[in-house]
């Protein structure tokens, strides 16, 4: 969809508490600028933890550790402490440092801002990852100028992952309904379009409205620039056996309408994010490590 330059670009393209590289800005600088280029870097760099066997690795959990990194500061502290060459050299697959898709959106964010590119992560669920579910996925959103539009591009998968999964598209311009932003999930199961049992991680054997009502706390967060990890949990948010109630089902049904155009809904998304339910506290539960976590 083809729009006219929103007003929120700027908030977009300044780092902010999480994208921000802080001490490590100047490694950013000499990095391509163009979406592909700067996915091809964060290939170098990363291996998604649940895939590291397939490129040869046995991670342990001290390797895992850096997927509870919230800041990119932080993980890139943990690149170059590792491996302290310039980011555009590819490192080894043993020599890369253990994410997510959460990370892998995120450095790609921060990498397109330091270009003074608008980029934003957005969580949702992406149906390209050959289950029979839409599952679990964060990618990041960038706009371009060009076409004046924002485009969803796939920062985590790269040449070997083309080959494992399913994907017929350019995964620098995903459509919008291969990843399915969790605002436009909840709105679709809400319209009793979709079967809310098809959303969530396959791998774990968990899906549900209260997968969907999670993620799209998660994906408000990330749209006033707090990109949380894909475990985080506060406020309302729902788990597994939960019932919304009535209350609880308004609440989402208007963040969910907020969060699918958020250019033009954001000051609305920032007052309902001030509300108690929703609102980002200092800490927040996590729930892999089952313990509150200062953010």
């Amino acid at each position: 969809m083809t729009v006219s330059a929103p007003a929120t670009l700027p908030f977009y393209t300044e780092p902010a508490r999480m994208t921000s590289a802080g001490r490590h800005a100047a490694l950013l600088e000499p990095l391509p600028s163009d979406i592909g280029g700067l996915a091809a870097v964060a290939h170098g760099l990363m291996v998604h933890e649940h895939l590291g066997e397939r490129y040869g690795l046995t991670l342990t959990d001290s390797d895992r550790e850096t997927v509870h990194l919230r800041h990119v500061e932080q993980l890139l502290g943990q690149i170059v402490a590792r491996d302290d060459r310039p980011l555009s050299v590819a490192r080894e697959p043993a020599g890369r440092v253990a994410g997510n898709c959460r990370h892998f959106s995120v450095l790609t964010v921060a990498a397109l801002r330091a270009h003074g590119i608008p980029a934003r992560a957005r969580c949702g669920f992406g149906g390209y990852f050959g289950t029979s579910m839409f599952e679990d996925h964060w990618v990041c959103e960038y706009w371009n100028s060009g076409q004046q539009r924002w485009i969803l591009a796939d920062a985590q998968i790269d040449d070997l992952q083309l080959s494992w999964f399913p994907i017929d598209f350019d995964v620098t311009d995903v459509p919008r309904d291969r990843f399915v932003i969790a605002g436009q999930a909840w709105a679709q199961y809400r319209a009793g379009a979709v079967d809310p049992g098809n959303y969530g991680l396959s791998a774990v054997a968990e899906s549900g409205d209260w997968w969907i009502a999670g993620n799209l706390m998660r994906d408000a967060a990330a749209l006033l620039n707090v990109e949380l990890l894909p475990w985080d949990c506060w406020g309302s948010m729902p788990g597994p056996g939960s019932h919304l109630g009535a209350a609880g089902l308004a609440l989402f049904d208007q963040l969910a309408e907020l969060t699918l155009n958020p250019d033009e809904s954001f000051a609305d998304l920032e007052q309902l994010m001030q509300d108690d339910r929703l609102r980002v506290p200092p800490a927040v539960h996590s729930a892999v490590r089952q313990r509150d976590e200062a953010i």
